[in-house]
């Protein structure tokens, strides 16, 4: 049996593994389970798949899990220090699913023990690649990826030299908004933003995938784990979302990964890496599909693609500024406070005043600083917002 963890199991990614773990569970032995708050379905979830430890991030939902997991064995635990210490149990394979930065220092934990990890968790090579990759190679660890888009490229490059790579295209949805007028989306609402027309996934990836954040930390992403030059990223709306990713070679051949808009797919590679093994997906029709449709991004539409690549350039720990900023815009936005394409102007501001304030390219990339950037980077993004109500 293979031991595994799942840090964000109540999440979607988090739900979709569980998934695939209840069709075969002779298979695994579930270490821990850590989800925010979300007592109720944590506590079944543990229940149901025999968890050694259920740990959540909220104190407020502490109490209600204690009493859920009452008389079953299953030891609970609360905050951020327990999750790191949830991701330090040894296990074999371990999802790491948490979002935004917070994921990080529980994905740092985990390759410590030398474990493979499945990062679904993009905020982590885009706040600390470097950090993140060294670590993995220091403690004989394993990262691969499960967002679609650079499972797909994984799957593209198997057998293959990165140095006959010429391209890397991911493709994006385009989102809630892809086909209305720009000057309507000053006025998108919460619930508008909110609704994907091609994937499941939770709220706050939703409205990333209509803003193109989500799209801009996978350009970032991209260059962090592949080692390949911005340059030869390409982002391409792709409104079907059935093409995933395309990788380009010396020889002009473009190998592109095909699959349905399911994250089991890529979830399930991972757990089964380096074998593939059946999984519960639907199997394409291509003659009833008829067509696939591309187009390239509009940047005004998508401010954030530009932004990304700026962060590209400048390197250093403005990936942990850009991050934070466009948490804490995704907060704002949600909280009411500012509109839906205020948010790119958010966080450009702060990577101008970071960036300005100077040491954001050239400091030590370790896990202390990185925290560090992040808070003084949200804190200048408060601080700003102020002002602008």
């Amino acid at each position: 049996m293979r031991r595994i963890s799942i840090l964000g199991a109540t999440g979607s990614i988090g739900q979709s593994t569980i998934d695939l773990i209840r069709r075969d569970p002779g298979a695994y032995d579930v270490v821990a389970l850590t989800g925010g708050c979300n007592a109720k379905l944590l506590a079944k979830d543990a229940k149901d798949l025999r968890a050694d430890v259920a740990v959540v991030d909220s104190a407020e939902c502490f109490a209600e899990l204690t009493d859920l997991l009452a008389g079953t064995g299953i030891e609970v635990a609360c905050g951020a220090a327990a999750i790191a210490d949830a991701a330090r149990r040894p296990a074999d394979w371990i999802m790491s699913a948490i979002v935004g930065a917070a994921g990080l220092p529980p994905g740092m934990a985990a390759l410590e023990q030398g474990t493979t990890l499945a990062l679904a968790n993009k905020e982590s090579l885009v706040t600390a690649g470097p950090l993140l990759l060294s670590t993995a190679a220091r403690h004989g660890a394993t990262i691969l990826p499960v967002d679609s888009e650079h499972s797909a490229v994984f799957q593209a490059m198997v057998g293959e030299d990165i140095s006959a790579v010429e391209r890397i295209v991911i493709t994006a949805s385009g989102g809630a908004f892809r086909d209305w007028p720009l000057e309507r989306l000053k006025t998108a609402t919460l619930a508008e933003a909110s609704s994907h027309p091609n994937w499941a996934m939770g709220q706050r990836i939703t409205i990333d995938s209509a803003s193109m954040f989500n799209k801009a930390l996978e350009l970032i992403e991209t260059k962090e784990f592949f080692g390949i030059a911005p340059e030869k990223i390409e982002a391409l709306v792709h409104p079907e979302s059935l093409i995933h990713a395309l990788v380009g070679f010396n020889d002009g051949a473009l190998m592109a990964h095909v699959g349905p808009p399911d994250m089991r797919h890529a979830i399930g590679y991972a757990l089964h890496w380096p074998d593939r093994r059946h999984l519960p997906v639907a199997r394409l029709d291509l003659a009833q599909i008829g067509q696939l449709t591309f187009r390239a991004p509009d940047e005004a539409r998508w401010p954030a693609l530009r932004l990304a690549r700026e962060v590209m350039a400048a390197g250093g720990l403005m990936g942990a500024v850009f991050n934070a900023a466009k948490e804490a815009a995704l907060d704002a936005f949600i909280a009411g406070r500012i509109g839906f394409m205020d948010m790119s102007g958010v966080v450009e501001d702060a990577l101008a005043k970071l960036s300005a304030q100077g040491g954001q390219h050239n400091a030590p990339i370790d896990l202390h600083t990185i925290m560090d950037i992040d808070r003084l980077t949200r804190s200048r993004v408060a601080e700003s917002l102020k002002y602008r109500g």
